[in-house]
């Protein structure tokens, strides 16, 4: 299997991590999360970079690109910890393209390739945890399309957003929504989460919504799935520049005369993290070849790949720290935002002790040495 990236994928890594090192500095980034943890301003400099446009078809004013090519651009923006939520475009993408009518394609597809319009997923409730057919918000056919009542949490650039794709009951079973932030009924409250990015808690009481879709819980769990397979590469990228800092920080620290770097009992720990960074890196190219799979096999892959994700976002992320000493977890060191990055990240989208029960519940009753 070839695993080389094109000339045109190399070309959109190079563009996206010169903006990183240039246009999105750690001081800029403290910045934002000072101010909120969302700037429109960074998002429209992802849109001029043709990232918000990436996965649109081309139909719609986009790139038509697919999987790979979003993965590449998640590494970069992992590197440097954007706090822009570049992934909720992909999943609102996928989901509008796959799934709504014609018409709603044509009233937002456009405006979300240009950056003009951010559609977020609002699935999450408190008494589902990570379940997906657990969904209490209710629908009603109204005079004029749809109306929507529930309370959505940890709904990402939630009061930034100008739309929303809500899962909710109707007639009995799972059917998604687009609602948009500015119509009546909707209340949406932000909050600063603790890896510095913006969430919110949202209130729908009778808002006007347009179906797109009845097939619900089957798109839920493809926007899901695109979900883990983008923090995936977010991870990777955020892990790979963790591990850096971590070696360059040993090399510049020094006791009895030497550069710590030199002992070898850390040398040890520093190829363990670098183990389970290529563990995740592999993982991660696996769960986005994987997206294009038959919904069975997709939902396993994605599960196995979040579960490798997790053991290595936590080991990466906590042997930093001990490896750093009491700077690790200074606020004004950069190295404690990838620590609480990747510490938040093992959590979104179930976290790992969740995805090892998926992937156990979906294993074929061959399983193992004996198929």
């Amino acid at each position: 299997m070839d695993f080389d990236f094109s000339d045109d994928q190399q070309q959109l890594r190079e563009a996206v991590r010169r903006w990183v090192d240039k246009g999105y500095s750690f001081e800029r980034r403290r910045a934002i999360v000072a101010a909120g943890g969302f700037d429109r301003s960074a998002w429209g400099e992802l849109a001029e970079l043709g990232l918000t446009a990436l996965s649109v078809p081309e139909a719609h004013g986009g790139l038509g690109q697919g999987a790979v090519d979003a993965m590449v651009a998640l590494e970069e923006l992992g590197r440097g910890i954007v706090l822009e939520p570049l992934t909720q475009a992909f999943i609102a993408t996928r989901l509008l393209t796959d799934y709504a009518a014609a018409a709603l394609q044509a009233q937002w597809l456009e405006r979300m390739a240009g950056g003009q319009a951010l559609v977020v997923l609002a699935q999450q409730e408190r008494k589902a945890r990570y379940r997906l057919d657990q969904c209490e918000a209710k629908a009603a056919v109204a005079s004029a399309g749809h109306r929507v009542t529930a309370i959505k949490s940890i709904v990402p650039a939630g009061d930034q957003a100008d739309a929303f794709i809500v899962p909710a009951q109707l007639d009995g079973a799972i059917a998604l929504f687009l609602v948009e932030r500015s119509a009546p009924g909707v209340t949406a409250s932000g909050y600063v989460t603790q890896d510095g990015s913006r969430a919110a808690e949202l209130r729908l009481q009778d808002a006007p919504a347009q179906l797109i879709t009845r097939d619900g819980l089957a798109a839920l769990e493809l926007a899901v799935d695109i979900g883990i397979a983008c923090a995936c590469a977010y991870g990777v990228g955020a892990m790979e520049r963790c591990l850096q800092l971590t070696a360059e920080y040993l090399n510049q620290r020094k006791q009895f005369g030497v550069a710590i770097a030199s002992f070898q009992a850390l040398r040890h720990r520093m190829a363990d993290m670098k183990m389970q960074l290529e563990l995740a890196r592999s993982m991660s190219y696996y769960a986005s070849l994987k997206l294009g799979d038959e919904p069975a096999e997709r939902r396993r892959a994605l599960a196995r790949a979040k579960v490798q994700l997790g053991q290595s976002l936590r080991l990466i992320g906590q042997q930093s720290v001990q490896l750093h000493g009491g700077i690790g977890v200074t606020d004004e060191y950069i190295g404690s935002h990838y620590f609480k990055t990747l510490t938040q990240l093992e959590m979104t989208w179930g976290d790992s002790l969740h995805h090892l029960g998926e992937v156990s519940a979906r294993m074929q009753e061959q399983a193992g040495v004996f198929a």
